[in-house]
């Protein structure tokens, strides 16, 4: 079994139904993998629920697809994931948002886990497995 963490652009093509990304997850569900998002990725889907101007029907998208995902945690571990992995990358002249490095953290702390992506700048981000879903 594989994981896959979707982030907060692919995440929002799950919840919207764009760019092919519901089959995909439909596809990967079959073959037995896990999809899911994590927890900083949650929050911002919620802030743009909450920011839209069709909030109750971005409401009701977003919590159907929270039928259909797992929600991994950040924990402990990938906090300390997190600490090493932001520092990494300032060093080397690539800083990113701390979003993208705290989904990152997670998906290195789950183990044999994809991010899945529209944000270039993960891609950066040394031994992630990366792919890009509504390409």
């Amino acid at each position: 079994m594989s994981r896959f963490l979707l982030d907060t652009g692919a995440a929002q093509d799950f919840v919207n139904n764009r760019h092919n990304v519901v089959s995909r997850v439909d596809a990967e569900r079959r073959r037995g993998n896990r999809i899911g998002i994590c927890v900083p990725v949650l929050g911002e889907l919620w802030s743009g629920v909450e920011g839209s101007a069709t909030r109750e029907r971005n409401l009701r998208r977003l919590r159907n697809a929270l039928t259909r995902l797992v929600v991994w945690p950040y924990d402990n571990a990938a906090a300390e994931i997190f600490g090493r992995l932001f520092i990494q990358l300032r060093r080397i002249g690539r800083p990113m948002q701390q979003i993208d490095v705290q989904a990152a953290a997670i998906a290195f702390a789950l183990g044999d886990t994809t991010v899945v992506t529209v944000d270039s700048d993960l891609f950066d981000i040394p031994d992630l497995q990366v792919e890009n879903w509504s390409a």
